[in-house]
């Protein structure tokens, strides 16, 4: 259907590594009907030399829209077929990795966030990529690479890319990623998070659309970097493993719609008659431990969570179907907590980003001449 035809991307869950998956994103749209969905990376070379299996990387319900196809890779020709192959799937935005710091991504893949250093390279895919879809597209990226982290740097990348492309969408992961064989989950921690980059962005690019990501983990920071003018905002592993108390709170803090009374035992009724429908359709997977995993945060911090997760590993061990599983161990769950509905987020605001914004570095001026990346 196209981008236009949904809300705004206000909030929208990352894209992550064995963790958006189908499943996830199934729970996530039964949850929030407004939240824009990102699949996990698909590296183009899956997609171009697995054509006769493509349902299995691509195929999702059509409920998960408003969705967004994310793709890796460093050779144009496979960025383009991968991006014809995929737009029969109705994918309604295209998004390039040019973030991931992992060491099979960026280091023996190069690619992810090392095209960072090749912007005018990133300009090519990205217009290879567009000319091969009828949606729009954007990137997702870091704020800087090892010692390339001025803001000049990061804004030579952004200039050059949106100058010699199409891209009008920038999802901005506010920390620089470092490549000197740190794990991703350290990147995620030690380069330190400047938000104001991402708000200096807005400044000196205001005709692009900005997502800031990195470090934030409430919709109570969701609405107040919003406040502050943030375009969207991205949010990754808080989203998965808390998704009632994110996920349950985004369509109406986020979007005005009015509270959903849905409760939580729903939400098991619907995923169970999905879970069971897709186990074992690709021979011996998806397993229902695959199936079950986006559930375990869904009773985050509740009483008795422990126990129902001592339960659930238990039975992963004999139970064949989802409705079995769920009849073994929900038992567990106090009634008071299955039935609940979803509360209102509570009051209260930050100041991180008013700080940030006090931070600004100075406005970007174009060189074309002396690109620090080119």
């Amino acid at each position: 259907m196209g981008a236009q035809h949904y809300p705004p991307p206000w909030f929208s869950v990352a894209p992550m590594m064995d963790w958006t998956d189908n499943h996830y994103r199934t729970l996530a749209r039964l949850i929030s009907k407004k939240a824009w969905l990102y699949t996990e990376m698909i590296a183009a070379e899956t997609i171009v030399y697995q054509t006769g299996n493509l349902d299995r990387f691509l195929a999702y319900g059509p409920e998960q829209h408003p969705i967004v196809l994310q793709i890796g890779g460093n050779k144009l020709e496979n960025l383009a077929k991968a991006t014809q192959l995929a737009t029969p799937y109705g994918y309604d935005e295209i998004n390039l990795n040019c973030g991931c710091p992992s060491p099979k991504v960026a280091g023996h893949g190069c690619f992810g966030v090392r095209l960072m250093l090749d912007p005018k390279f990133v300009a090519e895919a990205m217009s290879v990529i567009a000319a091969n879809t009828n949606v729009p597209v954007s990137v997702k990226c870091r704020i800087g690479v090892d010692d390339h982290d001025s803001y000049n740097e990061l804004c030579d990348f952004i200039y050059e890319v949106s100058s010699h492309s199409p891209t009008r969408h920038f999802i901005i992961h506010s920390r620089k990623a470092l490549l000197n064989g740190i794990s991703p989950a350290d990147n995620r921690k030690i380069p330190p998070l400047k938000y104001e980059y991402y708000y200096a962005l807005l400044r000196d690019f205001p005709d692009l659309q900005f997502t800031i990501n990195g470090g934030i983990t409430s919709i109570e920071e969701v609405n107040a970097a919003r406040t502050e003018g943030a375009h969207g905002v991205m949010l990754g592993r808080a989203a998965y493993g808390n998704p009632w108390q994110i996920l349950g709170l985004v369509d109406s803090a986020v979007y005005g719609a009015p509270l959903r009374s849905i409760t939580r035992r729903q939400v098991l009724e619907q995923y169970q008659v999905y879970g069971d429908s897709v186990l074992k359709i690709y021979g011996p997977r998806p397993t229902v431990r695959e199936v079950v995993k986006p559930l375990l945060g869904l009773f985050h911090a509740e009483p008795r969570n422990v126990v129902w997760k001592r339960a659930v590993d238990a039975a992963f061990r004999h139970c064949t179907t989802i409705k079995s599983l769920f009849e073994e161990t929900l038992g567990e769950i106090p009634d008071e907590v299955l039935d609940a509905p979803i509360t209102e987020v509570p009051s209260g605001s930050t100041d991180t980003f008013i700080k940030a914004k006090s931070l600004l570095p100075p406005p970007y001026t174009v060189n074309e001449e002396e690109l620090l990346y080119a």
